[in-house]
This record gives structure tokens, C-alpha cells and sequence, in this order.
């Protein structure tokens, strides 16, 4: 029913009614748009500006609003409400469908099907797409497709037109659509708080603001519930894998305005429903609690159960390794090698040149040598990659040793079907958050031995734990800790300086070098003359002086993302440097060319969180991008570019388990929030070839004087320790 109110205002509107002709300006996070309009009885089309969801010219919509003058753009009419008809004739038809509204259907194609149809064309398309085959370049499939794009895109109209007066960008809605169809409209009145688990990217607050658009009570505890799995949420972003109860209430306590009272009376109806499990004063998110004990109990099943190794004379097995390779083991390495036969789990970290690689060929080499099954695996693909280069053999994501599969929405291997094999590496654990890890030992044969490699001085996941910290932590799984830097090693200054840094001193540069060296650290104070740096290190000093291409060989890694010397704006810089003519897909936020990386996990797609690639195509047609990742080629609704990031600069957290040729890493007094001692660590072990340092002196002191390592809510240590 209208109200009072909303009739009143509705009466003070004019409406008009016409044919948009042009779209001059979509805005890429609002519904906001600036058109031409012609209107009948008027000669020339007149400016239109509001709020109107994925306009195409063509389309006849009617307007209610007012006119105005404005000083630069001249009379306009701004509306407040929009409704859109589709077009009844064969030119408004013709453009409707030219203007990429249907997938499948560009400029060429809409001409062709109107000129076969006319004034039937959308009642052929909608009601008859069978006949759509008489037209020259259209089979039964592409006929298919072109109508059920078609029949999407009038419903979806229908929920954006709702959701527009909620501030919905376009994008979350066709991601509504997507996950409801028809029934979002229902869903969403419903119970708006769905919309903050179910859309990624939809926030709580925009829900919020839906919700009480529909009247829902601010104290509802439909309300404090969703607040609080949002907290939740958010503090799970922040790698915690529970947070403590008073913090949390707090917390929901600022995000709602409402009373303890209530909200204490939504926690306990979650705990209730098992959407939390609350032990003690900790609060998890269900799915974390149970992952988090999955990791202990299993851990400590592996570590008892009986062992499929048969016995391994580890003294001669080495010299025999030995003889072989023509090299001598450190009697760390040789250790490191005798624990990892007589332990089913163990742990083996050090920094870089400490040897890790080279024991685990030998260790690799000894297991083949009495006929045991190895499987090696790593985080990330390049991780893999890499420890695939250094053994010889074939390494695998863990994601692809697990074989995950889209049309079953999870993992082959399990208990059910554990991996075959006898003896399981895993490198990078550093980068494993608590799910991984729950995965990797659910599949795991009891009998089988369990070896983790990682550095632990580096930052912790991107996701929530702080696994390897806290296996280590335990005291209860056995642990070598490897710190000798072999010789090989000592003549790289990103090395020698990552391990300085690591113990607190700072790093240095050698004056005395007379050929390229692999680490320079270049002093300035000035954020802006900073910035012209990087810009001119990146497009011709390290291309032109180490052979590097500026797109795919150099990573900046910065501390924060805001900010002169944040990703944001050092990604605005360098793409407008690097590459400027690309063609934009879908506004102006990508561009064909760009490096991108991805921010989340899709396992449809077979691409994880930290990976990086370059858009290569975009088909306006089919709003559709292909990106390339090393070599594949992986496709992306416009819906779905969300899930990325430009990354011609990114955090340094964002980079965990990468290694790139060149790495630049700018530090100022500008991120001293952030400046620690594990982030410039980890920052300057992803250096493969050269690492660049541009800043003050006084940040980078700040970073290796800081060893405050930012806690992390996890038990894990406490529960393995207690079992």
C-alpha cells in the first residue's frame, strides 16, 4: 500500500515518457546514469540524469522527476523513478538489442534478426526462438542461448528496478538474480540479512538499509543475529578463527546501536542453531570450531597410528646421496632428514638458503629408492611450480592433489578415498589457513608420513589460522629448524639481507659491487619523489638494465593499500604508465592488458586467491573477458570481475607463497601502522632475481625494529597440546 507521504511526493512529479536514445555516463558503483531521451512532440532529445539499472538504448522508459538547470550541462530532467517498457518499434528494437543487452546479439547480429522479424522480433525471441535459425549466423544452440540470455534479462530487470531505490549497484543484483531467480524479490523482503551470507559483496550495511526500508525493527533478532555473524565475518577476514566473546558483543554493539541485552539473547539463539559454536569465551563461526578440532584430532591420529615406511639406515642412506650428488650435508640437513623418516609428522623451517630444497631432494631420492609413493604439493601454483623446479618431480597445488571438483563442490579425496600415497610433502605451509589444512589431513592415510615445509618467520595466511605458528607452537609435533645459510647463498644480498632483517638489523647495500647486484636500497623521504621512482624503475630502469618486461616480471608490494604509496593509487599510476590504450571492460576499472589477481578462492574456475594473470580479450557480445593465467586461459562474466584486483602493485600479504623476478617495496613513515619486522621480511623473500627498497631510513628502522607479530584468535596450540 502507498503511503500518504510517498503520494504526496509522487504528485509533485512531473513524468515523462520516451525512447532512450544514447547513454552518455554509467557510473561503475551506482545505478547513476546520464542520457539523451527523445520524447515525442520534441525535436531534439533532452538530458536525463538518475538512478537506472543497466540502461540500453532503445528502451522506452518512463521518468518521474523534475527539470532543473544546471550551470554547465544546461536544462536536464532529474528523475527520481524510473519504469522501463521494452521498445515497439523496429528501430527502438534495433538498438535495444545492439546495446549488448542480450549475450550473443552485437550491432551486426540485431540488425540482421530485426530485419527478418520487425516488429515481432522480441515476441520471437521471448515466445519463439526456434524461428530465431532462419536468421543468416544464428544455429540451435546460439538460438538457445540468445533466449535464455533474453528471458534472464527481463526478469533480472524486474529486481533491479526494485533494488534501485536500495542503492543496489548493478552488478550485486544480477549476482541476486543469479542465486534467487525469480524468487528474489521474495527472499529479499523476506529477510534482507540473507543477502550478506548468501552474495559475496553484498555488505551488511546495504542490507541494513534495505531491511529498514522494509520496516523491520533496528532491535528485530533477525537483525542482532545477522549483525553478529557479520562481526563475525569480518574478524575471520582478519585471519581469526574464533574472537572472544565480550570483543565480539562490543563490536556488533557499535555496528547496531542496540542494547547488550538483546544482543546477548541473539548469540545465545545462534549458539542455539549451531550457526556458533561458543566454548568458553570463545566465539567461532560453526564451520571454523569444527575445522579447527578436525586439525587437532587428526594430527594427533596421524602422529599414532602405524606407519607404512619401511626401516631406513638414514646415516648410509645420506652418504650414499652423498657419493651421488658429489655434495656434503650440514649435520642440520642430516638431522632434518633422520627426523623426517623416524617421525610421521614432522615440521622443517628456515629462511631462504638454509638448504631446505636440497634435503628434500635427497630425502625424495632415498624414499624412491625403496619403492615409496611421494606425492609433493604446495598452496599456491606457483609454489608448485617451483617445487617442482627444485626436485625434479612433479608437484601439484594441494587443491589438484585433493582433486577438487566443481560439479561435486568439493574435494575427491577424503577418508573415504585417501591419497595414494606413502609419503606427502607439502611446501609454503605458511601459507595454509585452517580450512586447507583441515582438507589436506582428512586425506590422508593414518599410515601414511606427513612432512610440512614453510617458513615461519614469514607473515601468516591470508585466510584464518596461523597454522604453521601454531603445529610449532604446540611443542607436541616434532620440529628441525634449519639457519645455517649455505655458501651458494651468501654471495646474494637478498639473502644475506632477508636474514639480517630477520634478525633485527638492517639491511645493506654493497657499495663495492662491481657488476649488477640482486638488492639495492635506495633512501628518499619524499612519498612523491618516491612514486616517480618506482614509476621510473618500473618503465625503464630494471627493463632496460636486467632485460625485464614491466608487466610480467616486476611486483611492487606495498604495506597498505591507501595512501600516495598505497596499491590503489600506485595501481591507478602504473597502469595509466604501462597501459594506457587498453580497451576497458565494462567501465574503466579493468582494461584488456591489465595484470590482475585474484582475491578469493574459485574452485569452478580452478583459480585461487593470490593468483595472478593479464586480461587478454573481452567480448562485448557476451560481457564476458578471458584472463590468462601462465598459459590458461580462464574465463569471466563481467558479474564475476569483482573477484579481482588490478596488481601491477599489491600487498605484501597479498603475495605469500609468489616469488616474481623484481620486487620493488616502497616504505615510508606513510605506513608505519604497518611497518613490522615479518612484513619486510616476507616482502623481500619474494625476490627472485633483484629487490628494490625506496624510502626513509627511519621507516625502514621502524620495520626491522617492530617484532610485533599482530595476533591472531586461534586455540589450535591449546587444543593440540590438551588432546
Amino acid at each position: 500500500m502507498t503511503s500518504d507521504r510517498e503520494k504526496d511526493s509522487s504528485e509533485r512529479l512531473q513524468i515523462i515518457e520516451g525512447t532512450l536514445e544514447r547513454v552518455v555516463y554509467t557510473a561503475d558503483s551506482s545505478d547513476f546514469m546520464v542520457g539523451r531521451l527523445s520524447v515525442r512532440g520534441r525535436r531534439d532529445p533532452i538530458s536525463v540524469v538518475g538512478n537506472l539499472p543497466r540502461p540500453k538504448p532503445g528502451e522506452t522508459v518512463v521518468l518521474y522527476g523534475n527539470w532543473e538547470f544546471d550551470k554547465q550541462f544546461g536544462e536536464q530532467f532529474r528523475f527520481e523513478k524510473a519504469e522501463t517498457k521494452a521498445p515497439s518499434t523496429v528501430a527502438g528494437i534495433e538498438r535495444y538489442l545492439s546495446s549488448s543487452l542480450v549475450k550473443g546479439i552485437g550491432p551486426e547480429m540485431a540488425k540482421r534478426i530485426t530485419a527478418a522479424f520487425g516488429e515481432q522480433t522480441l515476441d520471437v525471441i521471448e515466445n519463439r526462438p526456434e524461428e530465431l535459425r532462419k536468421v543468416p549466423g544464428i544455429g540451435k544452440e546460439r538460438a538457445t542461448r540468445i533466449s535464455t540470455a533474453f528471458q534472464a534479462q527481463k526478469s533480472i530487470r524486474d529486481v533491479m528496478v526494485f533494488l534501485q531505490s536500495h542503492e543496489v549497484s548493478p552488478t550485486y543484483a544480477f549476482k541476486i538474480f543469479k542465486k534467487y531467480g525469480q524468487a528474489s524479490i521474495d527472499v529479499v523482503r523476506s529477510n534482507p540479512y540473507r543477502l550478506v551470507t548468501d552474495i559475496r559483496g553484498v555488505g551488511f550495511r546495504s542490507a541494513d538499509k534495505i531491511a529498514g526500508s522494509l520496516g523491520i525493527d533496528m532491535r528485530s533478532p533477525l537483525r542482532a543475529q545477522a549483525g553478529i555473524m557479520h562481526v563475525l565475518d569480518g574478524f575471520q577476514g582478519e585471519g581469526h578463527v574464533y574472537y572472544p566473546r565480550a570483543g565480539l558483543l562490543e563490536k556488533a554493539r557499535e555496528l547496531l546501536g542496540i542494547d547488550f541485552a538483546t544482543l546477548e539473547g541473539a548469540l545465545d539463539e545462534l549458539a542455539r542453531t549451531r550457526l556458533v559454536i561458543v566454548e568458553e569465551d570463545r566465539v567461532y563461526p560453526a564451520m571454523m570450531a569444527h575445522m579447527e578440532n578436525s586439525v587437532a584430532e587428526k594430527l594427533l591420529n596421524l602422529i599414532s597410528a602405524s606407519r607404512f615406511l619401511p626401516p631406513i639406515k638414514v646415516a648410509a642412506a645420506i652418504d650414499w646421496i652423498e657419493r651421488r650428488s658429489g655434495m656434503t650435508f650440514s649435520p642440520a640437513q642430516r638431522h632434518a632428514v633422520a627426523s623426517a623418516v623416524e617421525n610421521k609428522v614432522l615440521i622443517i623451517t628456515g629462511g631462504p638458503g638454509t638448504g631446505k630444497t636440497t634435503l628434500l631432494k635427497a630425502l625424495i631420492e632415498i624414499l624412491e629408492a625403496k619403492k615409496l609413493r611421494v606425492a609433493l604439493a604446495a598452496p599456491t601454483g606457483r609454489a608448485a611450480k617451483r617445487l617442482s623446479e627444485a626436485t625434479d618431480r612433479e608437484a601439484k597445488t594441494v587443491h589438484r592433489l585433493l582433486e577438487y571438483s566443481p560439479s561435486d563442490g568439493g574435494f575427491l579425496r577424503g577418508p573415504a578415498r585417501p591419497l595414494d600415497a606413502e609419503f606427502i610433502v607439502v611446501d609454503e605451509v605458511s601459507m595454509m589457513d585452517i580450512s586447507l589444512m583441515h582438507h589436506l589431513l582428512a586425506s590422508i592415510n593414518p599410515q601414511s608420513t606427513l612432512l610440512l615445509v614453510g617458513d615461519a618467520d614469514q607473515l601468516p595466511s591470508v585466510g584464518p589460522g596461523n597454522v604453521l605458528g601454531d603445529l610449532i607452537d604446540s611443542g607436541v609435533i616434532p620440529s628441525v629448524r634449519l639457519e645455517t645459510v649455505f655458501r651458494q647463498a651468501q654471495s646474494s644480498l637478498i639473502v644475506t639481507n632477508a636474514h639480517l632483517v630477520n634478525q633485527g638489523m638492517m639491511p645493506e647495500n654493497d657499495p663495492n659491487r662491481a657488476d649488477l647486484s640482486d638488492f639495492y636500497l635506495i633512501e628518499k623521504d619524499d612519498p612523491a619523489e618516491v612514486l616517480r621512482l618506482i614509476k621510473e624503475m618500473v618503465t625503464r630502469r630494471i627493463p632496460g638494465r636486467f632485460g625485464m618486461n614491466p608487466v610480467d616480471d616486476i611486483q611492487v608490494l606495498c604495506p597498505m593499500h591507501k595512501g600516495t604509496l598505497g596499491t590503489e593509487n600506485l595501481n591507478r599510476e602504473l597502469r595509466d604508465l604501462l597501459n594506457p590504450q587498453g580497451t576497458p571492460v565494462k567501465g574503466e576499472r579493468f582494461r584488456v592488458g591489465d595484470r590482475v589477481m585474484q582475491t578469493r578462492n574459485n574452485y569452478d574456475k580452478e583459480v585461487f586467491n593470490g593468483d595472478v594473470g593479464r586480461i587478454v580479450s573481452f567480448d562485448p557480445e557476451w560481457e564476458e573477458a578471458r584472463v590468462d593465467f601462465e598459459g590458461r586461459e580462464v574465463a569471466y562474466h563481467f558479474s564475476e570481475m569483482d573477484e579481482m584486483i588490478l596488481a601491477y602493485a599489491v600487498t605484501v600479504h597479498k603475495s605469500q607463497g609468489s616469488e616474481y623476478p623484481a620486487v620493488i617495496i616502497p616504505m615510508t613513515t606513510q605506513h608505519y601502522i604497518l611497518l613490522r619486522r615479518n612484513l619486510l621480511y616476507t616482502a623481500m623473500t619474494r625476490g627472485k632475481r633483484l629487490v628494490v627498497i625506496l624510502g626513509s631510513s627511519k621507516a625502514l628502522r621502524m620495520a626491522v625494529e617492530n617484532r610485533i607479530v599482530e595476533p591472531r584468535y586461534t586455540h589450535l596450540a591449546g587444543k593440540i597440546r590438551r588432546s
